[in-house]
């Protein structure tokens, strides 16, 4: 199994999705999320896939990894996701984040 590794050297197409949610929706936005993920897993390209609950109980942020971003782009545009990511955006106000790792540091 591969595990999300946060490194300059992956070369992963990262997702970070923040999904702002009343309290209350918190927990259906996680469900949500995690019943797409049980889709997308099976799609070329796929790396791993955390979430992540703010104490707050406003935002359910998902960090996401690619192999690249035509891998992530034939996934989005995919059929079987559609009715995953209308269920998102029924529930949430959605601000996803592409980028590339640029530094870390680990003690």
């Amino acid at each position: 199994m591969t595990m999300a590794t946060i490194s300059t050297a992956g070369g992963h197409y990262t997702l970070i999705n923040v999904f702002r949610v009343a309290p209350e929706n918190q927990r259906r936005m996680y469900d949500i999320i995690l019943e797409a993920t049980g889709v997308i897993t099976a799609f070329p390209g796929y790396v791993s896939a955390n979430v992540h609950l703010s104490d707050d109980g406003t935002r359910v942020v998902n960090y996401a990894q690619w192999r690249s971003k035509a891998d992530f782009e034939a996934m989005r545009a995919h059929p079987a996701v559609q009715e995953h990511f209308a269920a998102c955006r029924a529930l949430a106000e959605i601000e996803p984040i592409f980028c590339r790792v640029a530094y870390t540091h680990e003690v």
